[in-house]
């Protein structure tokens, strides 16, 4: 009895309590002052591992800028929205802009190393072919490659220990550009050596897997556009996304005015030149070539977009390859291109290849109906002389100097070319 009359007691409490509770809701400046009204919450830009790929690393190219992600310094053009959520993940490349101060923003791409399809089928055979199941630790199956053990014990980058990748770059290696990629490999604080005992394993597990994916991010890293190479700035990584500078695809202006299209042609002969003859005597060349492989940036200056497809050739010290190391293949070989496929020999590389391949792809549809005639017929015949020159190089460079002599005076001097006035104004030279 006296059990009965103690839990009925409870319950009355409890039920006054809840009525006190009902009462203070109801009475506005009670429930004010008991209270205080919760603060605004800041939109969250909330990205996930899967997206920026940080779930894959260390099988991806490096963290040095999530910070930036995460601490919204970095926006993707999608976010200028009220409805802020992440663009699509199978998309190759986004724009977006960045900040240093929260203040000032500037345009920057964020691109993958390949498309998203791509890298799951790579993820995929790493899995099958080294563990022999559908779904794995990718770091834990590339650790315990040849190649990787190798990497390990190496105290520097050796042609031996890249043999056989896919990445043009890497085709025909001389030891100064592997030193090179060392000492300038940006994804380490402390940079600046030819030996590896600065990088940890994670380190050397990321940048081998860059290379081997695609080694557009090292191209921008060892050759910066801050000594004057013709690359956009090397901004930063995070996971699988590469943040660069931004430029607008050369394919954006084959419907411009023809003295914008001139300016563009010289300059695009001029970053060739360049290419085949500098300073350090590395001779670039492209194995193929396309309408988003060069790009523009809002001053009007002309640069090489995408490096994917460029491979180098050391003139001074020569491929250090020996014969059959080409062909040499294991899985780092084969995450983004068919096994089966063929090297280029590095001998078969003429001095105006990439010349011609621009002859061929991109001048025609830049320059086709842009001038009356009969100037446009003679830019036609240069071009057609200069595409097919493969087996006379003399041939090549009398018709490119030819066509740059007709484009020269058909450029105009004025502010939509900025990255040259108003220098022009007072110089032949720009």
């Amino acid at each position: 009895m006296g059990h009965w009359i103690c839990c009925l007691r409870s319950r009355v409490a409890d039920s006054l309590m809840l009525l006190l509770v009902l009462a203070l809701s109801c009475n506005p400046s009670t429930a004010a002052t008991a209270s205080p009204s919760a603060p605004h919450i800041k939109p969250s830009y909330s990205f996930g591992r899967t997206f920026l790929g940080l779930d894959k690393c260390n099988a991806c190219i490096g963290t040095s800028i999530c910070k930036k992600f995460f601490k919204e310094e970095i926006r993707f053009d999608t976010w200028l929205s009220s409805r802020l959520k992440l663009p699509p993940s199978y998309l190759l490349s986004y724009s977006g802009n960045y900040t240093d101060d929260a203040k000032s923003w500037r345009l920057v791409d964020i691109t993958r190393l390949t498309s998203k399809y791509r890298h799951d089928q790579a993820d995929k055979r790493i899995c099958t072919s080294l563990l022999k199941t559908k779904t794995c630790s990718l770091e834990r199956a590339l650790r315990r490659t040849h190649r990787f053990q190798k990497w390990l014990r190496a105290k520097r980058l050796t042609p031996d220990l890249v043999q056989g990748l896919s990445s043009p770059m890497l085709r025909c290696p001389s030891q100064r550009l592997l030193d090179r990629i060392v000492r300038r490999y940006a994804e380490v604080p402390d940079a600046g050596s030819i030996y590896m005992d600065h990088l940890t394993d994670r380190d050397k597990l990321r940048l081998l897997y860059t290379l081997s994916v695609n080694s557009h991010p090292i191209l921008l890293q060892i050759f910066p556009d801050v000594e004057g190479w013709p690359f956009p700035r090397y901004l930063g990584s995070c996971g699988r996304l590469v943040v660069s500078a931004s430029t607008r695809p050369l394919r954006d202006f084959y419907g411009a005015a023809p003295e914008v299209a001139a300016d563009l042609a010289l300059q695009l002969l001029a970053v060739l030149r360049s290419m085949g003859t500098n300073d350090l005597n590395y001779f670039f060349y492209f194995t193929h070539v396309d309408a988003g492989t060069f790009g523009v940036f809002s001053n009007g200056h002309l640069f090489i977009r995408d490096a994917s497809m460029l491979g180098i050739i050391d003139k001074e010290e020569g491929s250090q390859l020996i014969d059959g190391q080409q062909e040499y293949k294991d899985i780092f070989s084969c995450l983004t291109v068919d096994c089966q496929s063929a090297f280029v020999s590095c001998n078969s590389i003429r001095e105006k290849h990439s010349l011609v391949m621009v002859c061929q792809e991109l001048l025609p549809k830049l320059l086709k109906g842009k001038f009356l005639q009969p100037l446009q017929e003679k830019i036609d015949s240069f071009l057609q002389h200069c595409a097919s020159g493969l087996a006379d190089d003399q041939g090549v460079n009398e018709a490119v100097a030819k066509l740059a002599e007709l484009l020269k005076p058909l450029r105009s001097c004025d502010s939509r070319f900025a990255y040259r006035y108003p220098d022009c104004k007072y110089s032949d030279k720009y």
